[in-house]
């Protein structure tokens, strides 16, 4: 009869070290992700921004995406296992407001740490609206379906209680191609919409920022500037002021190029873009003889 006094007490110890156990793994892991007896470093702080390469077109005064979803997915990851879910919630950007630097934050959001190599982004219908009120509303085969897959230039790192950014650059003219005239509204007959878009580790990154002008010395405005390595990476036109600005440029080596119509167009070779760091670049342009 003493052994079964004494078994209840025991039972009953052994059965609050199990309970304090599992409460202990439970408020760790709301913090941490413990697999096979390792605990991982703490969430990271992903913010993923939106900016784009604009329209040669002065007659395009809107040119709306409805982005429904953003996954990412770890580096060195096979196709069988799941993308991690940024965001669900639809949105309508209008990117051309979106350029020479001007950027939009679509996602803010606390990550499992790791290095993430590529990101799918889904997209609904787009509209083109021209400068004289006229509206084009496209769809995108099987966008909303599947989803384009990019990989990201430089992996993002998340890190415990650190913040990594990366940037979605829509290639406005590749991904809103024109049907018809482009030089007048009324010339305009409708757009195929195909985004093409590249992703880019902000921190691995970084910009070539300068202005246009002529050998009067008087800005240049919508002066097209561009990047290229062995192909074109990115583009834009000059602003009002003759300023320009082509950011998320992965760190290396390039040639820089400027031109509009009527002028010749001059290339600089050799720039040299360092991540995290801005480059400036003038350009002076001269009339065709």
């Amino acid at each position: 009869m003493k052994k079964n006094v004494f078994l209840v007490p025991v039972v009953f110890f052994l059965l609050l070290i199990v309970l304090s156990g599992c409460n202990e793994s439970i408020l760790v892991g709301d913090q941490d992700d413990i697999t096979s007896g390792e605990v991982k470093s703490k969430n990271g702080t992903l913010i993923v921004k939106l900016t784009d390469a604009p329209f040669p077109i002065s007659s395009i005064k809107e040119a709306n995406v409805i982005i429904t979803k953003i996954e990412i997915r770890k580096s060195n990851e096979n196709d069988t296992v799941p993308f991690l879910t940024l965001t669900t919630k639809p949105d309508t950007f209008n990117l051309v407001d979106l350029r020479n630097g001007i950027t939009k934050e679509i996602v803010k959001l606390n990550i499992p740490s790791g290095s993430f190599n590529m990101i799918r982004l889904y997209t609904g219908d787009a509209s083109v609206v021209l400068t004289n009120g006229e509206k084009f509303n496209l769809k995108i085969p099987s966008g909303p379906q599947t989803g384009i897959k990019m990989f990201i230039s430089s992996p993002v790192v998340i890190s415990s209680g650190l913040t990594s950014e990366l940037l979605l650059d829509f290639d406005l003219e590749k991904s809103f191609v024109v049907q018809g005239n482009p030089n007048t509204p009324a010339g305009i007959k409708g757009f195929h919409f195909q985004p093409v878009v590249r992703a880019v580790n902000i921190s691995a990154a970084g910009r070539l920022t300068g202005n246009v002008k002529n050998d009067s010395a008087k800005v240049m405005a919508n002066a097209k500037i561009w990047l290229k390595k062995d192909t074109i990476l990115s583009s834009t036109f000059s602003n009002a002021d003759g300023t320009y600005a082509l950011i998320g440029i992965p760190a290396g080596t390039y040639s820089a190029f400027a031109t509009k119509e009527g002028y010749d167009t001059v290339s600089v070779s050799n720039v040299k873009i360092v991540a995290a760091n801005q480059t400036t670049l003038n350009f002076i342009l001269k009339k065709k003889k």
